[in-house]
């Protein structure tokens, strides 16, 4: 059967620019000493990350049918259902998110919210304060995504819907044609994108490198401490 429009193109930017920065960020944070000016960007990462989150649950509100959250299958027996299903033979086809997918979701915008508000606390001056609770948000974001990474390739065996490539191109096989939507939205992509860098234009405009300082919205969040090389060529 022919595949069916179901994801815009605002919901798979969305989803493709939240895995990577996530990917950025949590890699620097693993790989960089925290006194290295690199590390700075694993912060930067991180506001912007918190910014596409926020355009998400804009768009959650009123975007396309399965871009809101409205569709999001959250109830308790449906999940509960998903999962027997998976192992019993049961192949009830999904639209849109699944009940895992849906959970999942959630849990990772949840988490994002946490990472981000967390790390703006941080580089407010009480960074001893909440830097465990940031590294178990990132740790927890981290599971939520092996999770989900092995969810896809279970279900993809199981019911063969497409659901792999449906972020990718935005099309499932097998779905009712009033599942469907009429086009990707290009225009709000366009939109979503110009958004997206002129906050991260925002950022680096507003990043003293040499201070390792952001003045961020009159607020100055220190993101490193400057090094004493910085320190001796002002002297």
């Amino acid at each position: 059967m022919r595949n069916k429009l179901i994801y815009d193109l605002p919901t798979r930017m969305f989803h493709w620019s939240f895995a990577g920065l996530f990917i950025a960020a949590f890699l620097i944070a693993k790989t960089v000493d925290d006194d290295d000016l690199t590390y700075t960007y694993h912060m930067l990462a991180g506001l912007l990350l918190g910014f596409v989150v926020l355009l998400r649950i804009f768009w959650g509100t009123i975007g396309t049918k399965h871009a809101k959250f409205s569709s999001f299958a959250l109830h308790p027996k449906e999940l509960g259902a998903y999962f027997i299903g998976m192992f019993s033979g049961d192949k009830q086809k999904w639209a849109g998110h699944n009940p895992a997918s849906s959970w999942t979701a959630v849990i990772m915008f949840g988490l994002a919210i946490g990472l981000g508000l967390t790390g703006y606390l941080m580089t407010s001056g009480q960074k001893e304060k909440f830097e465990d609770i940031h590294e178990l948000f990132a740790n927890g974001f981290l599971i939520a995504v092996l999770l989900h990474i092995a969810g896809v390739i279970l279900h993809s065996l199981r019911h063969r819907d497409g659901i792999a490539m449906s972020m990718i191109d935005g099309s499932k096989k097998e779905v009712p044609i009033d599942e469907t939507i009429s086009n990707s939205r290009p225009l709000v992509a366009l939109l979503f994108v110009g958004a997206m860098i002129m906050f991260a234009g925002y950022l680096v405009i507003n990043f003293d490198s040499q201070k390792r300082e952001l003045k961020f919205f009159g607020k100055s969040l220190e993101l490193g401490e400057a090094n004493e090389k910085d320190h001796s060529h002002k002297d």
